[in-house]
């Protein structure tokens, strides 16, 4: 008598503006955790202009694409623009059944009044940032020296979104370039986010 393999976890990736590059977290995380889940990256046709209904229609496609998930929802492991795809996308998405929760990393700040001189064109697209409750349970860490957004900014993007909040001390943007390479504490901080979701 053979046992089944327990299916593996799907965890989709999604990157922000300008895409996770080999170094990133994200990265590095399908490469070394393989053994842990079945992961999914969201490609976008352009990394460079954003365009949020174009980012939301490849999520929707890249779950779709998963014929289990009906059955073994995925969970969304989002990075800086990647957190507000995952809000914009929720507010539309006929496929929310498709995710068992969400893991938002580093949202940037884009519509905070004093900072719209300084938001990059690429991103005005962005600008009228969803915040209703996320239908899904949802955590958003966020780092106290993150010069994309204050803390005190994401901590209340968390609450509108409904999510719990983590601050991870002065880790900058949360990325390859401050220095976090493949991020041990994230991977353990995500690893007891995701035991504690409610069962499928």
């Amino acid at each position: 008598m053979t046992t089944r393999r327990p299916r593996l976890s799907t965890f989709v990736l999604l990157a922000g503006w300008n895409d996770s590059g080999p170094e990133h977290w994200q990265s590095r995380w399908a490469d070394i955790h393989s053994d842990h889940a079945h992961w999914v990256k969201v490609a976008q046709d352009d990394w460079h202009w954003p365009r949020r209904g174009d980012w939301m229609m490849q999520l929707d496609e890249a779950l779709l694409a998963q014929d289990h998930l009906l059955e073994e929802p995925a969970v969304l492991v989002a990075h800086s623009l990647g957190c507000h795809l995952v809000a914009a996308w929720a507010t539309h998405s006929k496929h929310i059944a498709r995710v068992r929760g969400a893991w938002l990393v580093a949202p940037p700040d884009l519509d905070s009044p004093d900072r719209l001189d300084e938001l990059p064109p690429q991103l005005h697209g962005w600008i009228k940032v969803p915040r209703q409750r996320l239908p899904f349970p949802a955590q958003v860490l966020a780092s106290t020296n993150d010069s994309y957004s204050r803390p005190e900014r994401a901590a209340r993007l968390a609450q509108d979104w409904g999510a719990s909040f983590v601050s991870l001390g002065a880790l900058g943007h949360v990325n390859a370039a401050s220095g976090q390479g493949d991020w041990p504490q994230g991977w353990n901080l995500f690893g007891q986010w995701v035991d504690a979701l409610p069962p499928t």
